[in-house]
Parts: C-alpha cells; structure tokens; sequence
C-alpha cells in the first residue's frame, strides 16, 4: 500500500495523473495507494513556501481520483487509489459509499474513518432497544471534544442521539489547534493545553468525551505531556476516553460501555 502526499503546485494537477498512471503499472503487488494533502504546521520559518489547497483544488482532486477509480476498477476490479477525508470535507461533498474503500486499506492514512465511523454508529444505533429513555432514566447532558475536521459528522451524529433519547443533552466542541497550527484539523494533533484553554468557561455537563487518539498510543498523556487527571482537574469534570468506532461512540454517551484510557 502506497501513499501520494500532495503539495499544491509540486505535484498535483498533471504530476499526481502521471503519478497514478505510474503506481498503476504496479497492480496487484501494490495494492492500493492514498492521497492526503500535505499537513501545514505554522513552524514553516525557512521551509519551502507550501501553499494550502482551496475547495476549488479539492474538487479537482477528487474528479481526478475518481476518473482512475473508474478506471482501476473496470481493469482490474479494485478501486486501487483513493482520495483521503479530507479531501471530501474541503470539497465540501459527500464521503464515498463503503464499497468503494476495498476494504478499508487505508485508514491509517486517514482514507475512509470517517465512512467507516458513520455507519458503525448507524449500525449501533440500529440495535439499540425501542425505547426513548436513557438508560437508568432521568437526563444527562455531557460534551464531546474534536477536531474541526470530522466535528460535522461528530455533530450530525450527537444531534442524532438526542433525537432518539428524551434528556439527552449533548455538546460538541470543535478544538482548534493553536499548538501546531490551525491548519492542522486531525483530533489526533490536538494537545491537552488548547483542550483546557477553548473549554473552560463552556457548558460541559457531568462528563467530557475525548476520543483516544488524541493521547499518546497506550498512555495517558496528550502530546503537549499533560494528563488526563490534570485535564479534569483543570476543567473539574469527569473525562471518560472513547475508543474510534461507531459503537463505542454510542455505547459511551449511554455509559453502556465507556473505557478511562
């Protein structure tokens, strides 16, 4: 499996078609391949001026890899390359249907995590019982912390939960992210200092959710070396870590299933 990192100017438009046409010749040993635009940091003094793309550069994008897609798909019956999330969320359209993710090969790449997270959740949701009470009764109202990339789909589906369950009440906090950048989106890059500084003062309810990656694989620190317990001290609320599926999504919010990192 391969991946495209694409810098706007160096190697799209004719460059990324005459990429793909290349990578193509290696079918089926190279499985699949990714595009991801180039993450812009604001540390960039003395670097290569990169610029950022535009929803006009998206689209583009996204018509190229779907031509190949088309293509890939006729020859050799796979889809073979594909266009990263956030390619779809600049373009401002909708994410591909799950079949054409082959598999989800890609997802470490950012290909397919928000498709596959959706309907995981539309799958959870699906089995809960017929009822529109929560779980033990009574209300609850709780906040869930992101990053700007997936907070509409984070925000659709907690407006969702509280369209099925009477006195739920759900905030959904988009970070940005002053440490890095704000150009940088990705929960996963967010650090516990600008998660404390953008929440306190909000209504956060008796709980913040956090998903798990934005702590360091199997610690309980954010990047930036804070805490989980400082987090919470600084914020005085419980903070509960929520694993990446669509059903440990819904699963948390009704505390059926909730796991403290």
């Amino acid at each position: 499996n391969g991946q495209i990192v694409l810098c706007k100017g160096l190697n799209d438009g004719k460059e990324l078609e005459y990429s793909i046409e290349k990578l193509m010749g290696y079918i089926p040993e190279l499985e699949s391949v990714s595009v991801v635009p180039v993450g812009l940091t604001k540390y960039r003094e003395g670097l290569y001026p990169l610029e950022a793309f535009t929803k006009k550069d998206a689209i583009r994008v996204i018509d190229t890899i779907e031509g190949y897609q088309r293509d890939c798909f006729a020859r050799y019956g796979i889809h073979f390359v594909h266009a990263s999330d956030e390619w779809y969320i600049l373009a401002e359209e909708e994410l591909p249907e799950e079949e054409r993710y082959d598999g989800y090969l890609q997802l470490e790449n950012g290909v397919g995590m928000l498709r596959l997270l959706l309907n995981e959740f539309e799958e959870a949701m699906e089995n809960l019982p017929p009822v529109r009470t929560l779980p033990g009764g009574g209300r609850a109202e709780l906040s869930l912390v992101t990053g700007k990339l997936a907070c509409p789909y984070i925000t659709r589906m907690a407006d969702r939960m509280m369209r099925r369950f009477d006195g739920l009440v759900i905030h959904v906090y988009a970070i940005t992210n002053e440490f890095f950048g704000e150009r940088i989106t990705v929960s996963g890059l967010l650090t516990g200092q600008d998660i404390i500084k953008q929440l306190q003062g909000k209504k956060l309810g008796e709980r913040v959710l956090l998903p798990q990656n934005v702590l360091r694989s199997g610690e309980d620190y954010f990047l930036d070396d804070i805490t989980v317990e400082e987090l919470e001290k600084a914020l005085q609320v419980k903070t509960d870590i929520v694993k990446s599926s669509g059903h440990d999504f819904v699963n948390a919010i009704l505390k059926q299933d909730s796991e403290r990192a």
